[in-house]
Formats: C-alpha cells, sequence, structure tokens
C-alpha cells in the first residue's frame, strides 16, 4: 500500500510549517503511519474493515519495553466524496457551457457554431484519453520526475473500493471521483487553448492538436507540479488549482498556434466586433460559477481550507472586475461590457495558484491588480507580440497565469496574511515559482510548436480563404447558428 506524500501549498492551508521546499514537518504531532505513500492524490487500496485474527501478534511476553504509535486509520467522509461530486460538475458546467458561451459570443456570428462544437468535442476528447492513458501517466506512481508510469493505462486496477489521498494524513475519497475530478482540468485546459486561433483553423486539425499537445505537454506539466515525484514539484512551487499546469500551459500554446496559424483573413482591416455581449456575459458569469468548483475543489475536502479557496475566488474576481473597469474608463472614458467580463476572468485566473495560500485581503490585492495588468495584456502586449490571438487567451490566461504563479510566492507569507509557515522566505519562494513558470512556458511553447507542425503535415492547420469568409459554421459543420 502507498503512503500519501501532500502537497506543499495545501498542507500550509491546513496548519502545516515549512522546513524547507518541498519538505512538511507538522506542528501537532501525529502518530505515523505505518506504510509507505507516493503522490499528492496517489491511489491506495481500501484497507479491510478488520483484520482476521489468526494475524494479530501472538506472544504478548516478546512486546517490546515501549509500544509503537498507532497507525492513524484511513477514513472516508460522505461529505468529502459528495463535494468532491459537486466540484466536478461545476468544473463541467464551466466549460461546457461556460467556456463555449463565452467564446461563442466574441466571434462574429458565422463563426459562433464552430466555436461550440470545438471546446464541446475537446472536451469529450480529452476525457476520454485521460482515462485511457493521462491519469496514468500523470498520477499512476513511479519516481520519474517528468511523466508517471502505465501502471494505470485503461484505469487499470481501479474500483468503487479504490483510495485517492487528500491533503489530511488518512482521510481519503474514492479514486474514481479524484480521476474525473482531475479530467475535466485536463479537459478545460486543453479547449482554453481554441480561443488564440477561432475563425480560421481546420475542426480535424483542432482535435488532432488537442491530443498531441495533451500527452506531451499537459500530462508532463501536471505531473511535474502536482505529483510528489514531479521536478518542479521538488522545488516547493506552489500552484494550488492551476496557474501554471492550466492557464500558463494553455497560452502559451495558443499563441504559438496563433503565429503558426497566421492571421485571420481581414484582420486590422475589417471589423471583427464580438457578434453578441450578451453570450459572453452569460459565459463569463458560468465560468464564475464553475471556478468555484475549480478552486475551492482543489482542496480534496469539504473543510476549512475548501471555504478559504472559495472566498479568495468570489473577492479575487470581483475586485478584477472592478479594476479592468475603472482602468478602462480612465484610459478610454468609458467602462464596457467586454471589459468587466474580461475582468473577471482576469481575476479567476490570477487567483488559481494562489487561491488556498493567501489570505482574503491578499486575493483583494491581488485581483486588483490582474484587471489592469491583463487589460494591458490585451491592449499594448498584444501589439508588441504582433499575433492574432482571437480571444486574447495569452493576454488574459498567459498574463494572468504569470502574475497570479508569482504573486503567489509573495502574498503567502505570514507577515501579508498567507497560511505559510513562520519560516516561509518571500525571495527564496519567489525564485521557486519563477522557475516554474519559465519551464512551463518553455515546455509548452516547444511542444506546441512541434504539435502544430505535424497537425499541419498530416492534416493542414488552416481552411481555405473562400471557407473562412463564408464562415466555419456552414463550411465545417454544415449549419448555421442563426436561422435569417
Amino acid at each position: 500500500m502507498r503512503k500519501l506524500l501532500t502537497v506543499w501549498l495545501a498542507a500550509a492551508a491546513l496548519g502545516f510549517s515549512v522546513a524547507s521546499p518541498g519538505v512538511f514537518a507538522q506542528e501537532t504531532p501525529v502518530a505515523p503511519a505505518t506504510e509507505a505513500t507516493e503522490t499528492m492524490a496517489a491511489p491506495v487500496e481500501a484497507a479491510p474493515a478488520e483484520a482476521p485474527a489468526a494475524e494479530a501478534p501472538m506472544a504478548a511476553e516478546a512486546a517490546p519495553a515501549e509500544e509503537a504509535a498507532p497507525a492513524v486509520e484511513q477514513t472516508v467522509n460522505k461529505g468529502d466524496i459528495t463535494w468532491m461530486m459537486v466540484a466536478t460538475i461545476l468544473v463541467i458546467f464551466m466549460t461546457i457551457p461556460g467556456l463555449a458561451l463565452f467564446y461563442g459570443g466574441l466571434v462574429r456570428a458565422k463563426n459562433m457554431l464552430s466555436v461550440l462544437m470545438q471546446v464541446m468535442s475537446v472536451f469529450c476528447l480529452i476525457v476520454v484519453l485521460w482515462a485511457v492513458y493521462g491519469y496514468s501517466l500523470t498520477f499512476g506512481g513511479g519516481d520519474n520526475p517528468f511523466v508517471g508510469n502505465f501502471s494505470k493505462l485503461f484505469l487499470s486496477g481501479v474500483t468503487p473500493d479504490s483510495l485517492s489521498a487528500t491533503f489530511t494524513e488518512g482521510v481519503m475519497i474514492p479514486e474514481f471521483i479524484f480521476i474525473a475530478f482531475q479530467s475535466t482540468f485536463a479537459a478545460i485546459t486543453c479547449a482554453l487553448i481554441v480561443g488564440a486561433f477561432a475563425e480560421r483553423i481546420k475542426f480535424s486539425a483542432v482535435l488532432l492538436f488537442c491530443a498531441i499537445w495533451f500527452t506531451f505537454s499537459y500530462v508532463p506539466i501536471a505531473h511535474m507540479v502536482w505529483d510528489a515525484a514531479g521536478f518542479i514539484f521538488a522545488d516547493g512551487a506552489i500552484d494550488f488549482a492551476g496557474g501554471t499546469v492550466v492557464h500558463i500551459n494553455a497560452a502559451v500554446a495558443g499563441l504559438v498556434g496563433a503565429y503558426m496559424i497566421g492571421k485571420r483573413v481581414g484582420y486590422g482591416k475589417e471589423a471583427m466586433t464580438p457578434h453578441s455581449l450578451t453570450l459572453t456575459m452569460v459565459g463569463a458569469s458560468m465560468l464564475w460559477v464553475g471556478w468555484f468548483g475549480f478552486n475551492a475543489g482543489s482542496n480534496l475536502e469539504a473543510n476549512g481550507g475548501a471555504t478559504l479557496a472559495f472566498i479568495n475566488t468570489l473577492l479575487a474576481t470581483a475586485a478584477a472586475t472592478l479594476s479592468w473597469a475603472a482602468a478602462e474608463a480612465l484610459l478610454k472614458g468609458k467602462a464596457s461590457m467586454l471589459g468587466a467580463a474580461s475582468g473577471a476572468v482576469g481575476g479567476l485566473v490570477a487567483i488559481t495558484p494562489a487561491c488556498g495560500t493567501i489570505g482574503p485581503m491578499g486575493a483583494l490585492i491581488l485581483g486588483l491588480m490582474a484587471g489592469p495588468i491583463c487589460l494591458w495584456g490585451v491592449t499594448g502586449l498584444k501589439k508588441m507580440l504582433g499575433a492574432d490571438d482571437a480571444l486574447d487567451v495569452f493576454g488574459v490566461h498567459g498574463v494572468g497565469g504569470i502574475l497570479g504563479a508569482l504573486m503567489v510566492g509573495v502574498l503567502s507569507a505570514p507577515s501579508l496574511g498567507g497560511t505559510m509557515g513562520d519560516d516561509f522566505v518571500i525571495a527564496s519562494q519567489l525564485a521557486v515559482q519563477a522557475k516554474g513558470v519559465v519551464i512551463t512556458i518553455v515546455w509548452s511553447g516547444i511542444v506546441a510548436a512541434i504539435s502544430f507542425k505535424l497537425v499541419d503535415l498530416i492534416v493542414g492547420l488552416r481552411v481555405s480563404e473562400d471557407a473562412e469568409r463564408e464562415g466555419l459554421d456552414i463550411t465545417s459543420h454544415g449549419e448555421t447558428a442563426y436561422s435569417k
């Protein structure tokens, strides 16, 4: 049976003090478990309800002078199970329909269904691939710092009685719900990339690219950041719910795609305004609601740690919405609905890696920073980069993710209201966070470039100019979003 090694960031939120990067020391002594553990949520076999009498120790007279400390009993709480099922449903909701409608409203009417189809199909594809091999290669175990192993291919050996560890010693959840929850993270990460090259890519190219990139970028990055054997995890990097794994990872891939696929026909010359800000607002609201499952669900338990992530997600998002609108009003004279929705998403992105280790006031500060910084990301930085990132994936998810991943190294300090130990050092943690960000950017960028090139050679990346002008709804799917 495997013993759990709890994750850096969650351990701090639940009362652990950090002795050194990647090493945890409990403040309150707890009787050690008798069996060894592996990963942040490594599956373990369910313990028998009662040991056979024949296996009991035989000789009381041979008992040592000092009795061994009792093992921590494994427990499964129905409240934790219920919460994790709800959290998983919320993440599905934030992708389909949330992300799909948010993206769909931002494109032109002739491409509305193509974006909905891409988001939904990518989500379904990755969920399947996660069960086939993604889960095994991410959390299957082993000591490889870059990828897991093949022990859980096709969910081999997983049963309703199989258990996965949480961040509290001895507290378990069914492995099936952990697998389902993590599958939604993988799926939404790939779906986020769609926004960068919307309105000009082949449907087959989207699916093929996502399958390749998921295998060689998402899986290794998730293993490196969230598995105890992972290269980035070993450094002590904090990423509670996916600032590097999800947002930076996806944003860099999207930016590479925007460069390699090229700009939309008429970009910079023709109006390419969103066709329905109403749907974008609806989608952004669904994202916000679903994000509570994304962030608070990453705690894996229905306890105080989940409530901290919950309130931080609420406060940072509200602050970012207001600060984006205020900055926009100062710069342009008016605050827009599109800006408010984008600000909300920017706040959600920024708080994601930090929601479990910073305090509520730190969340407000981070949200206030995220609004104007992400606004710059979709205006000034976008012009500097010169790419047609159609729905500003890098400007919001990349910039917001980098901001959150770095600021968690500052705002997690106890002196600033964070939950880390008294020996937390801002400078050293900030360096660790920066290293994780750089590794993610480089890894994702290289894998994305190779993946797009392979897809171009196999099926081609871009639709014809005529098909693009007519719209992908008709040319790729033979239907329209709206009847005339």
